[in-house]
């Protein structure tokens, strides 16, 4: 690895230091993990979100089950098996 690799590298573990901060060490993952993932949801879902809210308000005016509203919502997700109505 090149020294400018190695000074990123510390870098960003000296990020990872500052962003624990009262966690150990060993809480490290269990705090990281679920963050990670949610990002990922987060980039995942991006692409369709505004296009599941807008589906999201006509459904709400339907008055329809549940169920039926997932599947409406499932349709303006761009086939993926979820979506998020959380606007925010």
């Amino acid at each position: 690895m090149s020294q400018t690799s190695n000074n990123l590298v510390a870098y960003i573990w000296s990020l990872a230091d500052l962003m624990r901060g009262d966690f150990k060490q060993s809480q490290y993952g269990r705090v990281i993990l679920p963050f990670t993932l949610l990002r990922r949801l987060e980039g995942v879902l991006e692409e369709s979100k505004e296009s599941v809210l807008a589906e999201y308000d006509k459904v709400l005016k339907m008055n329809l089950p549940e169920e039926a509203q997932e599947k409406l919502l499932l349709r303006a997700s761009n086939g993926l098996s979820f979506s998020n109505i959380l606007n925010g």
